[in-house]
């Protein structure tokens, strides 16, 4: 059997003109695309690259977390430096390495942080619009929105704050929608409200739902003791909206 070397790459982008990580069959512009065709044109070999999370279209990454492997070894920084220069501006490769060979992007993740940002404030903050969720219509309760965040700590049952669809795949597979929530900080910033996230891991559109649950309590919409009754209905409609994929950012994945 062909030896095969595994390499495990850190980059960053800003995924506001991407349609997410994951590649797609009626686009081209995805990130795990583009890194995919520039590692096959460097190797000369079909690569297939694994990410650490599969990022929405418009949310971006401080550090997001991808594996592959090569028939033919190549420098690790040679690797970072030839990515570096054919990829677009707004996507870039901060770290390379070799790994051992069971080592998965994805499934040896053991946990991952992100951050919502919101802007609470009617004057827009034009250096970072393209990253904050513009949120003026009153001001948000940061005191209740961190009480709130406190009772989805733990091990939580995330039915609720996943699509539906999301949520029949995962029956149909028969794997638990249960994560551990590490924490939940929410705090304010000037107008900025920061809210991150801590956890083994989170569904699809989990993190967007959390957040715009989080805002509506903040808003009054909702008190903070209604969580436990919103987990428990595991029924998408229970909870808030899906905040804007603007705001939120892949801040570190763990191994």
């Amino acid at each position: 059997m062909k030896e095969l070397f595994n390499y495990k790459i850190s980059l960053s982008y800003d995924g506001t003109s991407f349609s997410g990580w994951q590649k797609q069959g009626n686009t081209k512009n995805t990130i795990q695309e583009k890194l995919e065709n520039i590692l096959t044109e460097m190797s000369g070999e079909y690569v297939e690259i694994h990410g650490a999370g599969r990022t929405d279209a418009g949310v971006h990454a401080e550090e997001q977390v991808a594996s592959f492997k090569l028939g033919k070894f190549e420098k690790p920084d040679c690797i970072k430096d030839y990515l570096n220069r054919y990829l677009p501006v707004k996507i870039c490769v901060t770290a390379a390495e070799t790994v051992s060979d069971d080592f998965h992007a994805r499934l040896s993740a053991k946990g991952k942080t992100y951050v919502y940002r919101v802007w609470n404030s009617k004057t827009r903050n034009v250096f970072e619009y393209p990253y904050l969720y513009q949120y003026d219509d009153c001001k948000l309760d940061c005191r209740k929105m961190q009480e709130a965040a406190d009772l989805l700590c733990g091990e939580c049952d995330l039915a609720s704050f996943c699509v539906p669809s999301q949520l029949k795949g995962y029956d149909k597979k028969g794997r638990s929608t249960v994560r551990r929530i590490d924490g939940i900080n929410v705090e304010r910033i000037g107008d900025e409200i920061r809210m991150t996230f801590e956890g083994s891991g989170f569904l699809y559109n989990t993190v967007r739902i959390m957040a715009g649950t989080l805002i509506e309590i903040g808003a009054g919409k909702r008190s903070a003791e209604s969580i436990p009754e919103t987990v428990a209905k595991r029924d998408r409609a229970s909870a808030g909206f899906k905040a804007p994929a603007c705001g939120l950012i892949l801040k570190a994945v763990k191994y």
